[in-house]
């Protein structure tokens, strides 16, 4: 009786922990694995833990902070990417991507490319990855909306390098802090 009473307690503690686990992943901070090459070399592509911040403000948001979104075109995909616009901004969208944002090939040759703009509407927001070449980003899928972002990176984790960081300092698995790079 008294090894049921123990299960039962148990039991119950864990699901309490599961749940506050739960709630402070969805709505506090979030710890996650990067994948893909759109953010390096501010990320890894691979064994790269993120540190996001879930309480923020869209007041707080700031060009060169790098964000983790949900993503426009997938709403079951995050993407972690660099604001390089806020609303009112003028932006000049990149004239090499495929995107139905630029000139088809004919205009390209005709306006040397370079002549496409896109004024930010409010609430919305510009992102690249910090590879270009390897980033599905605003130039893509246009502006960005804030609603859609759900955390602002504040460091990450490179888990494959061991324990101390290229500097020397011995951090813990080489923990470093994401910094805006536009101020």
């Amino acid at each position: 009786m008294e090894s049921l009473k123990f299960l039962k307690t148990t039991l119950i503690w864990t699901l309490k922990a599961g749940c506050l686990i739960h709630l402070v992943n969805e709505n506090l901070y979030e710890f996650n694995e990067t994948r893909g090459e759109s953010m390096l070399p501010t990320l890894q592509s691979t064994n790269d833990y993120i540190h996001g911040l879930k309480w923020f403000s869209y007041k707080d948001l700031d060009i060169g902070d790098v964000i983790i979104a949900i993503k426009p075109s997938d709403p079951n995909q995050r993407v972690c990417k660099r604001i390089t616009g806020m609303p009112g901004d003028i932006i000049l969208v990149d004239p090499s991507s495929s995107s139905p944002l630029t000139y088809n090939q004919t205009e390209i040759v005709k306006n040397d490319g370079f002549n496409k703009f896109i004024k930010i509407p409010k609430g919305h927001v510009w992102v690249t990855g910090d590879n270009l070449c390897h980033s599905l980003d605003s130039r893509s899928y246009s502006v960005l909306p804030m609603a859609l972002i759900k955390g602002k990176i504040i460091a990450a984790n490179s888990l494959n390098k061991g324990f101390i960081s290229e500097d020397g300092d011995l951090w813990f698995w080489n923990f470093r802090r994401i910094s805006n790079l536009f101020i």
